[in-house]
């Protein structure tokens, strides 16, 4: 396994979460009742487990 691949994962990691705090923010529920957007951490770690999922599938090994 090369050093570049075990990367990849991380980076997907913090691009979600930069992008799922960023839907907070901007897009979030005002409510309270979106049990994701209401929350800045639930945003961010939903953000940040969606990027690593998608980036390690897109990552060839």
């Amino acid at each position: 396994m090369k050093k570049a691949s075990i990367l990849y994962p991380f980076a997907g990691i913090a691009i979600g979460s930069v992008l799922g705090y960023l839907y907070y923010h901007f897009i979030g529920c005002s409510s309270g009742t979106c049990p994701i957007t209401s929350n800045p951490v639930n945003s961010t770690l939903y953000g940040a487990v969606m990027g690593g999922l998608l980036i390690s599938s897109l990552v060839r090994k």
